[in-house]
């Protein structure tokens, strides 16, 4: 990280996710979003709400939050995103996602181009560009993007092929899980030996350096070009599992914004993403020394 007016920009869906006990604000980038602000990072969320009542309280949670609401755009003619997520016996999650919502309708403005070109990071996943006017509005933000990171994060029926390998080559960092790699090895009709063999054709393949392999209750490994960096998990009592993926991803950034060892950046990404799944929902209340307490209880515990 250069100076301290440097940030990050994460682009994509913003929205209520609504369950059983309530609605909660979420969409992948802004989980990410927030998570990298908790560790005081300058962070942009570029996105779209509905000029509507839930868009008016979504915007003012993120506000409260201390989060910059400046490159959400309005929209007059498109709902406030909303997503129907439940929590099965194993406290994983599933989402009916809603379509044609405002984020589906993210517009290119002039002022983007300054935001993206000298932004730290440009995070950004596949799930936004299921509409034509948001995937064209990414891919010219990416002509301009210095260090792009790829959330995979695939989201049945929103799951185009041709889409997906344009955006992997569009990417310096990629995050995925084992899923995901299964399914992007299916596509480009690569068959399945290792999880080392696999990745590093998806590296060859789309010419990325750096990908990062989730791998829930088995950890997660780290590849920056041939070498390979591997973290267990860290055994917490999971209360659900609602952007694990997200807070996991916010950990790796905010080490590998300031050029950390590999095993540093690794290390911090598992430790958030288990501090998140101990607790409710993506955004749960916390202090950022809560997590660093977390963190130091950790690594008490494995010396």
């Amino acid at each position: 990280m250069k100076d301290k007016n440097a940030y990050i920009v994460c682009f994509g869906e913003v929205l209520w996710d609504i369950f059983p006990e309530g609605s909660r604000a979420g969409g992948a980038p802004f989980n990410v979003a927030y998570h990298v602000h908790k560790a005081g990072i300058d962070v942009k969320v570029l996105s779209r709400t509905g000029n509507d009542e839930l868009g008016k309280e979504l915007k003012e949670k993120i506000n409260n939050w201390g989060i910059s609401t400046d490159f959400i755009q309005n929209d007059n003619m498109h709902p406030t995103s909303t997503v129907i997520a439940k929590i099965d016996e194993h406290n994983e999650a599933t989402y009916e996602i809603i379509d044609n919502v405002a984020w589906d309708h993210i517009e290119y403005l002039p002022e983007h181009n300054d935001l993206i070109s000298n932004a730290e990071a440009f995070v950004y996943g596949s799930l936004s560009s299921r509409n034509e006017k948001t995937k064209n509005t990414l891919l010219q933000l990416l002509e301009k993007a210095q260090l792009k990171i790829f959330d995979v994060n695939f989201r049945p029926p929103f799951i185009d092929t041709e889409l997906i390998e344009t955006l992997l080559y569009k990417a310096n960092i990629v995050k995925i899980n084992k899923s995901e790699l299964q399914q992007i090895l299916d596509f480009t009709g690569e068959k399945y030996t290792t999880e080392e063999e696999a990745v590093q054709y998806i590296q060859k393949r789309f010419q990325i350096k750096e990908v990062v392999l989730t791998k829930g209750s088995e950890g997660a490994k780290y590849f920056v070009g041939e070498k390979v960096y591997t973290s267990d998990a860290v055994p917490v009592m999971v209360v659900d599992t609602v952007g694990s993926g997200d807070s996991f991803l916010s950990g790796f950034i905010s080490k590998r914004i300031y050029d950390e060892s590999p095993e540093e950046i690794l290390q911090q990404a598992v430790a958030l993403g288990a501090f998140i799944t101990s607790k409710s929902g993506a955004c749960p209340e916390y202090e950022y020394s809560d997590f660093q307490e977390f963190k130091k209880s950790i690594n008490a515990s494995t010396t």
